[in-house]
């Protein structure tokens, strides 16, 4: 399947801006700023392990603003063949990077995964057996038993995750994981919870799972193996008081949040 044609347009979601064939059985967003470097290796090592899956399968690369030629970088891709669009989005964070392709696709499976790859693309095919099995909200997780490690993170961000996970406890309830940017779902749970999505950084993943678990919908962690990326812009000390705002601001939004029993399994 070959979809060469990009698109870059920011207007609100609407059916002229979901690109994807109603066909298509799995959509894969990949949120990039300034990925030129990391971004082509990533696109066709999932293109190469999708096309060995028995369903039909899309890319599509959200870009955030990017300022070097991460978008001209996917179209090389798109040219050879590989089913990857481009979708722009000009307000900031990776939350709402992937917020735009979740309301916008009309896959029956989205998932979205990190540009570096630190998942395997193999992952997929555990994601991919929950769904069918009628999970909703499937997460990778670097933390449940059966994950593996390969390459950790420096002490510094080891220590920051732990303090993370200590202040949203009340939030992730058993999710043990809340952070690994590998996570599927059910496409109508998927618009579901990223419509009123407002966080769009560090701690959007968080959210996710807060308002699944509010929904009732059906959670599972799956084990992935994982190896921390050099490239990461995230740094802990510096970002260390932006993440703290986006934690008081989500605890202040979700105030009345009461997770519906039995969600997660």
């Amino acid at each position: 399947m070959r979809l060469p044609h990009t698109e870059r347009r920011d207007a609100p979601p609407t059916a002229s801006t979901r690109r994807d064939s109603p066909g298509v059985d799995l959509e894969l967003v990949i949120p990039a700023y300034n990925e030129e470097h990391r971004l082509a290796g990533t696109l066709l090592a999932l293109a190469d392990h999708l096309r060995r899956l028995p369903l039909r399968a899309a890319l599509r690369v959200i870009d955030n603003g990017s300022s070097d030629r991460t978008a001209e970088c996917a179209d090389r891709i798109a040219a050879r063949g590989v089913p990857v669009t481009v979708t722009g989005c000009s307000r900031r964070g990776k939350g709402a990077a992937v917020a735009r392709g979740m309301v916008t696709t009309r896959a029956r499976w989205v998932g979205f995964c990190d540009a570096d790859l630190a998942t395997p693309a193999a992952a997929i095919d555990d994601a991919l057996s929950l769904l069918q099995d009628g999970r909703q909200v499937v997460i990778g997780s670097r933390r449940c038993a059966g994950a593996e490690l390969r390459v950790r993170q420096p002490l510094v961000r080891r220590v920051g995750g732990a303090g993370f996970r200590l202040l949203t406890r009340r939030l992730s309830g058993p999710i043990a994981d809340t952070q690994c940017g590998f996570k599927f779902f059910e496409a109508r749970a998927a618009r579901r919870i990223f419509a009123d999505i407002t966080t769009v950084g560090f701690a959007f993943d968080l959210e996710v799972i807060a308002r699944a678990r509010a929904m009732g919908l059906t959670l599972e962690e799956f084990p992935v193996a994982w190896s921390d990326q050099e490239g990461s812009s995230f740094r802990p000390l510096a970002d260390g008081r932006r993440v703290a705002r986006e934690l008081w601001r989500l605890h202040r939004a979700l105030a009345g949040f009461r997770p519906v029993p039995e969600a997660v399994r």
